[in-house]
C-alpha cells in the first residue's frame, strides 16, 4: 500500500470519547477446492527460463501460501508466491495439474 493511501483512510482526530477505529480486513475467505478452476500456463522469464504459473486462486493469501509451498515441495522446485500468483520454476505444467486434480481443484491449461 502507498503512503498516500494510507493517509487517506486514517482518522486524524474524533470528538467522539467513544470512538474505535474499525480494523481493515481485506481476507477473504477461500472457496472449496471443488468450486476452483485454477489457471495453469508456462511463461518465459528473463534469461530464456521457463516457470510454470499457477492463476485464478480465490481464497485468503495464508491458503495460497500453503498450496504453494505444497506444490513447490512436491515438485522438488524453488518459486514464489505473490499478488495471488504462484510461480514455479521449471516446465511442470501436467504434474502441476494432476496435483491440484488430486486435491479436488478444477485446472484448465492456458497457453500453448
Amino acid at each position: 500500500m502507498s503512503k498516500n493511501k494510507d493517509f487517506k483512510n486514517r482518522i486524524v482526530f474524533s470528538t467522539n470519547p467513544d470512538f474505535k477505529e474499525e480494523e481493515e480486513t481485506n481476507e477473504q475467505e477461500t472457496v472449496v477446492p471443488g468450486q476452483q478452476t485454477l489457471y495453469i500456463s508456462l511463461e518465459r522469464l528473463k534469461g530464456g527460463k521457463v516457470a510454470t504459473v499457477i492463476e485464478n486462486f480465490i481464497g485468503n493469501e495464508t491458503d495460497l501460501e500453503t498450496l504453494g509451498k505444497t506444490l513447490k515441495s512436491k515438485c522438488g522446485v524453488g518459486g514464489t508466491v505473490k499478488d495471488g500468483i504462484i510461480l514455479l520454476q521449471g516446465e511442470h505444467r501436467d504434474k502441476v495439474i494432476q496435483l491440484l486434480s488430486a486435491q479436488g481443484y478444477k485446472t484448465k491449461k492456458k497457453g500453448g
